[in-house]
């Protein structure tokens, strides 16, 4: 039954993808069949949860590559946490894009839809992968599935944008991840995934280090510095389809990534010692993005750099190795997701309702917006790492860890950039309730976004805040992926 629930969890999106192109001349029906898929998903992934929960790791083997190289799955606790996070936002997502993609009259709606479901199939792979191999082989698929989505629009703009996405993601994986693959199997004569890791006791030093470094390089969709272009580039893309790259999927995959090979192909043991260069790099970058973003006036970018800051915190913690800060790098792969896709559907919102991209334009705008702007302000308030949002729960994690593990560096980062973090997004919130409307206000009269847009943002803002209140579930899973109780 379960290796049935992990074959669904794979087939549903790619069946809802032909389902999709089938239906592209109703477009009723076509939405119709996208959030049908998308609730069929969750439900076959929310089927796997209770198992994994009393202890089980349900396994399947699809065949054989090469001997010892198998496409296998195998369910644990940190790809169900992420499974759980893609799959649910998938259907918020989905109700959004019909406000978003309607609203804005955009063109193609029919591709966009096949593609984000097969993206979804491609993040499912990911979240099951048994073994580097076969995270490796979903990982390169949803580069390629995600392109059309972020030159949605065709233009010059989105076309170089396209460009620099794929060159960075292939590049880093040809350069870096795919030579991890082979030097694991060199090393380990395995890539499957085991907890406490799969190196061999006797491996060298030097070995650990040089396989970490092209580990956490050619993870590139963890948009470390300075691998990190392609994200502020994919901005280009309509809104769904960056609330795609920053919280349900891509980036996600990446700081997945980043954990699953931490914990179950080295093993806190084996990295002991040889994670200071990367604690560093990780504090640099959510430094730095968080500087970038504190001066960018165009919205997505602000946020898009938002993005790069807030995954540097998951890698910053598996770095720090202390048990508390990998349970607080897991949760905020959700904590992040929810916050992050409430900021990009506002975003999208006022973009639709009120043809605004620019922060400096948004004087006076909570009053005409007052849904759309209070989920900002929540989204906002996660990111800060302030309650009552989920983000509080995750930073509180990270830095019990730190301080356990006496890693001031990563305490002094996380101090920084929760100033930054308040330094970019408070004045947001200030000016759209607290500035009057500008002069000319009266003569472009707008309210909300379309009802669906509004609805979906509305419910992963409240969702935002039920995590800091109900956090038991990925907290159960995220203490199971260290063997804790």
């Amino acid at each position: 039954m379960s290796g049935a629930l992990i074959l669904a969890g794979l087939g549903v999106p790619a069946l809802g993808a032909a389902g999709i192109a089938a239906a592209y001349r109703t477009p009723n029906l076509r939405e119709g069949v996208t959030l049908t898929t998308a609730a069929v998903l969750f439900a076959c992934v929310l089927a796997l949860l209770p198992g994994v929960l009393a202890g089980e790791r349900p396994q399947l083997t699809l065949f054989e590559v090469l001997p010892g190289l198998a496409l296998a799955f195998r369910v644990e606790p940190l790809g169900m946490l992420f499974a759980l996070v893609a799959s649910g936002l998938w259907i918020v997502n989905s109700l959004y894009s019909i406000g978003y993609m309607r609203g804005n009259d955009e063109a193609h709606q029919t591709r966009f839809y096949v593609c984000f479901a097969l993206a979804l199939c491609a993040a499912i792979g990911i979240a099951f992968a048994g073994n580097v191999f076969t995270l490796f082989v979903f990982y390169e698929l949803l580069t390629l599935i995600t392109y059309p989505l972020v030159t949605h629009h065709g233009s010059d703009k989105a076309r170089q944008g396209g460009r620099v996405y794929l060159g960075v993601l292939i590049g880093t994986s040809v350069m870096f991840l795919l030579p991890a693959l082979i030097f694991t199997w060199h090393l380990a004569g395995t890539t499957d995934f085991r907890p406490g890791g799969i190196l061999p006791a006797d491996v060298s030093g030097a070995a650990v280090s040089g396989l970490l470094v092209l580990y956490m390089f050619g993870i590139g969709k963890a948009a470390l510095m300075p691998f990190h272009r392609w994200l502020p580039a994919a901005m280009v893309a309509p809104t769904p389809v960056s609330a795609l790259l920053h919280a349900v999927a891509v980036v996600k995959a990446g700081v997945f990534s980043v954990l699953k090979v931490a914990v179950f192909v080295f093993g806190p043991d084996a990295l002991a010692g040889h994670t200071a260069w990367l604690a560093g790099v990780a504090g640099f970058t959510i430094v730095a993005a968080s500087v970038v973003a504190l001066s960018a006036d165009n919205l997505k970018r602000r946020l898009a750099y938002s993005t790069i800051s807030q995954l540097s915190y998951v890698v910053l913690a598996a770095a720090v190795l202390a048990p508390l800060s990998l349970v607080g790098a897991a949760l905020h792969v959700a904590a992040h997701a929810l916050g992050k896709i409430t900021l990009f559907f506002a975003a999208g919102s006022i973009y639709t309702a009120a043809h605004k991209t620019e922060v400096s334009q948004l004087d006076g705008i909570g009053r005409r917006m007052p849904w759309t702007m209070g989920a900002f302000a929540i989204g906002a308030l996660s990111m800060i790492g302030l309650p009552p949002a989920a983000g509080f729960v995750s930073k509180w994690f990270m830095v019990s860890g730190a301080m356990a593990g006496e890693h001031w560096l990563a305490l002094a980062v996380i101090a920084a950039s929760t100033l930054l973090n308040a330094g970019y997004f408070l004045p947001i919130v200030w000016r759209a309730f607290f500035r009057p409307l500008p002069a000319d206000a009266e003569a472009h009269p707008h309210g909300e976004a379309p009802l669906p847009a509004v609805i979906a943002l509305t419910l992963t803002a409240a969702a935002t805040i039920a995590l800091f209140f109900w956090p038991d579930v990925p907290l159960a899973l995220a203490r199971q992926m260290l063997g804790a109780s």
